[in-house]
């Protein structure tokens, strides 16, 4: 099994955050291996950026994406520049406010950042998405998922992160 994952926005959303809480799940929280990458563009914040992800049951020799198969998406900038090598049967997670002019079929629509307002803090949308983009998914088990973000984000915040992660979980169940 080897997943080729690929999240991406604009700088400032936390993609490079939910990368790395999605690679940790899946290498310290649970028995798989994971590769993580990132860039953004010369701009950083407000530019495309993405982080790549890959998991996979056995060790990983070569980090490249030779195809995505799973994307997250949080703008229709970094939507534009990376969807050049999505496979036909691709899950791609994105949210619609923010990606209005996505071309893919069957895409998991998710209004996280509307989510993460009713919360009380849109800083928390990129938790909202990974919730939701792991249950489109399958990436992880979600209890690793759970852990992987109770240790990465401040404590003062972790009960707003944790509500994130199930409000993108629980909305995308309610799409399937």
């Amino acid at each position: 099994m080897r997943k080729n994952i690929r999240l991406c926005g604009s700088g400032g959303q936390g993609i490079m955050t939910a990368g790395y809480i999605l690679g940790k799940a899946a290498s310290v929280f649970h028995d798989y291996h994971s590769v993580q990458t990132q860039s953004y563009g010369p701009e950083a914040r407000g530019g495309a950026a993405r982080s790549e992800v890959i998991i996979s049951d056995e060790e990983i020799g070569y980090f490249g994406l030779p195809q995505t198969e799973y994307m997250m998406v949080m703008s229709q900038a970094a939507f534009d520049k990376y969807n050049f090598d999505l496979t036909e049967d691709a899950i791609v997670v994105l949210d619609p406010n923010l990606v209005p002019y996505a071309d893919y079929d069957g895409a998991f629509e998710v209004p996280a950042t509307k989510l993460a307002e009713k919360l009380g803090n849109k800083i928390v949308a990129n938790i909202v998405m990974i919730g939701a983009f792991n249950e489109a998914a399958d990436l992880v088990p979600y209890e690793a998922l759970e852990e992987s973000v109770k240790d990465s984000v401040p404590k003062r915040f972790i009960d707003l992160n944790m509500e994130a992660l199930k409000k993108g979980k629980d909305y995308v169940k309610g799409l399937k």
